[in-house]
């Protein structure tokens, strides 16, 4: 399953079977309202066990749908031109605080709103981005949790040619509406000369670019990938895989969701669990907590998954100190 265990989310979808584009149900005691925007599809089945998980840690916290809680969503399908559409009708709808899904819909919703409280995921280097002051005082009206940093990006480098020594060329596929994608490429090729490894950036926007630019790209076997997250690489995960696989590229990727459906290794904290610890911090807003006052909350464990079988096509054999730190092996 994408990104969750197939009994959790199960369990999950059980217990929340559709989210549509707002949630309501019939009143019976003082609802609150809060706003939420993805950069994904609502139909997107990643969306979908993430939010179920939003929903499951509202409820555990005393919120729940249609009884004290009302949830305008807009979804943005990995789109970034409906983002600032979608800030503003959020923020005119009049929420107490807005969940906010992916770093390329921040910019959107500070430009709506500096005064209704933000709550971001899946966002790399809040500060950096100007999302924030600081991480132990972000200020302002926006806090949130942190998904990577930029030094990840030379252990995605470094785990590609530990698991693929003749590579000496990398394609990078990276969202350019993203300010933080711009740093995340800066650190692999400020590494990338210490590995003997030639840094190739490919816009990664839509599918048409995206495959125009992997077919262009390859030359032969010392030839690899390396994925940088961000909704468009979400949205096209599919055919991300797929091209890999066209082409015998071994390939890093920042979701273990993509190694679950092909993918050769991932290598990121966990992105599922950190929507439960969201709910934390809409609950505490909600009871008057100031966004100023929730330090932003950076990733303490982070994972390394495998896919054997994507190894074996693709004629690599994977080195034992790989497998030895692997959190999950797919066979």
């Amino acid at each position: 399953m994408l990104g969750v265990r197939r009994r959790e989310l199960i369990t999950l979808l059980g217990g929340a079977a559709a989210w549509p584009v707002v949630a309501r149900a019939q009143q019976r005691g003082p609802m609150r309202r809060i706003g939420v925007l993805v950069s994904l599809a609502a139909d997107d089945p990643q969306a979908q066990a993430r939010n179920a998980v939003f929903l499951q840690g509202l409820g555990q916290l005393g919120w729940s749908v249609g009884r004290n809680l009302e949830i305008d969503y807009r979804w943005g399908g990995g789109d970034a031109a409906r983002h600032t559409g979608y800030a503003a009708e959020l923020v005119a709808l009049g929420p107490e605080v807005i969940l906010a899904v992916g770093g390329s819909v921040m910019g959107p919703l500070q430009q709506a709103t500096r005064d209704v409280p933000i709550v971001f995921l899946l966002v790399t280097d809040p500060v950096s981005s100007g999302y924030v002051a600081s991480l132990a005082r972000p200020g302002g009206n926006t806090t949130g949790f942190t998904q990577w940093e930029f030094g990840i990006s030379a252990k995605w480098i470094e785990l590609l040619k530990e698991i693929a020594p003749g590579v000496k060329r990398a394609a990078v596929l990276y969202d350019p509406i993203q300010p933080a994608g711009f740093g995340q490429l800066g650190a692999l090729q400020s590494v990338a000369p210490s590995l003997g490894v030639e840094i190739s950036p490919l816009n990664a926007r839509d599918a048409p670019a995206i495959e125009k630019a992997v077919d262009a790209f390859v030359r032969g076997p010392n030839d690899g990938l390396i994925v940088l997250p961000g909704a468009p690489s979400v949205v096209h995960r599919a055919l991300i895989v797929a091209l890999a696989a066209r082409h015998k590229l071994p390939a890093v990727y920042p979701f273990r969701f993509f190694v679950t459906s092909g993918g050769l290794i991932y290598y990121g904290p966990d992105e599922i669990d950190v929507f439960r610890q969201a709910a934390g911090y809409i609950d505490r807003i909600l009871k008057g907590e100031k966004p100023a006052d929730l330090p932003v909350q950076a990733p303490t464990k982070y994972e390394l998954a495998v896919n054997l079988k994507t190894a074996k096509a693709l004629g690599l054999a994977v080195p034992d100190t790989v497998l030895a730190r692997a959190d999950e092996v797919i066979e």
